[in-house]
C-alpha cells in the first residue's frame, strides 16, 4: 500500500471517529435532556396533583404552625382538580372538622390561608366570651390558644362573640388556633369548597428566623 493510499485510509479511519464521537455527544446530550424535561413534568404533576410545599407567613396557627415553618400539604386528598382551574373533576371527600386546610383567601384570591376547619355544611357555629359551640356542642381542644385575657363585646368585634352562623353548602367555617390573633371566618365569612387547595399533614422543614437556627424538634411533626 502506497503512502497516498495510506494517509487517505487513515482520514476516512479519523472521520469514523470523530463521526462516533459526535454522535456520543449528541446522545449524552439528549439523554440528559431528556431526563430533566421528564424530571420538570413530574414535579409539575406531583405539585398540581399530589402534594405541594407551603411556609408559614404569620402567627395566626400557633402553637401547631409557627412562622417559618415549612408544610407540605395533600391536594390529592379532596379530589382531583383541572389544572389552573377550581373545578374539581374526580371528587373524594370534603374537608371534615379540625381539618388544617390551604385554600384562597376569599377576599384575595392570589393569597393562600391556611387555617383549621371548625364547621362544615349545614352546621350552626358561635361564639360566646372566646368559647365556640359547633351545634349548640362547646369545643374544647388543647390545640386552641388565646394570648389576651380580656373579652371583647359582639358590638365591638367578632373575635370573642359571633353568630349564631349556619355554614351554607359546599363550604366550611375556618378559625386560626391562635384565636386572638387570626384573621379567619369571623371576619370574612365562609370558604367555599371550590378554593381549598388541600390538607396540611406534616412539617418538613422549620426556621427560627428571631433566633437564626432550626428548630430541629418541629421537623417531620405530624399535623393534627
Amino acid at each position: 500500500m502506497n503512502s497516498k493510499k495510506k494517509t487517505d485510509l487513515k482520514k476516512e479511519i479519523d472521520k469514523k471517529e470523530n463521526t462516533k464521537k459526535k454522535t456520543k455527544k449528541k446522545s449524552g446530550l439528549r439523554e440528559n435532556v431528556e431526563a430533566i424535561i421528564v424530571a420538570i413534568i413530574l414535579a409539575l404533576f406531583i405539585r398540581t396533583f399530589i402534594v405541594q410545599a407551603f411556609k408559614i407567613p404569620s402567627g395566626s396557627m400557633k402553637d401547631t404552625l409557627l412562622i417559618g415553618d415549612h408544610i407540605l400539604v395533600n391536594k390529592f386528598i379532596y379530589g382531583v382538580k383541572i389544572p389552573f382551574t377550581d373545578k374539581t373533576i374526580i371528587p373524594f371527600k370534603d374537608p371534615e372538622h379540625d381539618d388544617i386546610v390551604v385554600f384562597k383567601f376569599p377576599l384575595d384570591p392570589k393569597k393562600d390561608f391556611i387555617k383549621r376547619v371548625v364547621g362544615v355544611a349545614g352546621d350552626v357555629i358561635e361564639c360566646h366570651d372566646k368559647k365556640v359551640y359547633v351545634n349548640g356542642k362547646l369545643q374544647n381542644h388543647d390545640f386552641v390558644k388565646h394570648e389576651y385575657p380580656e373579652i371583647i363585646p359582639g358590638n365591638l368585634s367578632k373575635r370573642d362573640n359571633f353568630g349564631p352562623l349556619t355554614v351554607p353548602p359546599d363550604s366550611i367555617f375556618v378559625m386560626g388556633d391562635n384565636r386572638d390573633n387570626s384573621h379567619d371566618g369571623r371576619f370574612w365569612g365562609f370558604v367555599n369548597l371550590k378554593v381549598v387547595k388541600g390538607k396540611a399533614f406534616i412539617i418538613y422543614w422549620s426556621w427560627d428566623k428571631e433566633n437564626f437556627g432550626v428548630r430541629w424538634r418541629r421537623i417531620g411533626d405530624i399535623l393534627r
